[in-house]
């Protein structure tokens, strides 16, 4: 029977994977790699069934198949360390960004509960734009 994975597992998984050095990564391999850090020997399907997980499989095979962009080598130490500071920055703001839209997202939601809309209507695509109509047929 599969495991299920708390916050802190699939945290550490996704630093797991961020930080793999191999040339081929695979499910299986992550899944032997991961039983040190959580204890036990994931599935496939158990991982495969956390968006944060898949999106840093994926981002990583990418990265590995040189799709990523190239690392830049930094003219000195004081430049790296410059630019290192200024993305850990830019992180601790995008982080507070995404805490704010998640928090916007849960008022949304219960504003659409309360309200007694169903999760296929938050769900129906945006209509199609008609870019040949002219404006005379609008009249």
């Amino acid at each position: 029977m599969a495991k299920h994975l708390n916050r802190r597992d699939i945290a550490a998984i996704v630093n797991l994977i961020r930080g793999w050095e191999e040339a081929k990564l695979t499910w299986s391999a992550i899944c032997e790699e991961a039983e040190p850090l959580i204890g036990k020997v994931p599935t496939r399907q158990s991982l495969n069934a956390h968006d944060a997980i898949t999106t840093a499989y994926q981002a990583k095979k990418d990265s590995l198949k040189g799709k990523a962009p190239k690392k830049p080598l930094p003219a000195s130490l004081n430049a790296a360390a410059s630019r290192i500071a200024n993305l850990e920055a830019e992180l601790v703001e995008v982080k507070e960004q995404n805490r704010k839209l998640k928090q916007m997202f849960t008022i949304w939601q219960y504003n659409a509960y309360k309200h007694g809309m169903k999760e296929s209507q938050l769900n129906m695509s945006l209509p199609k734009i008609d870019r040949e109509r002219s404006d005379k047929e609008k009249r």
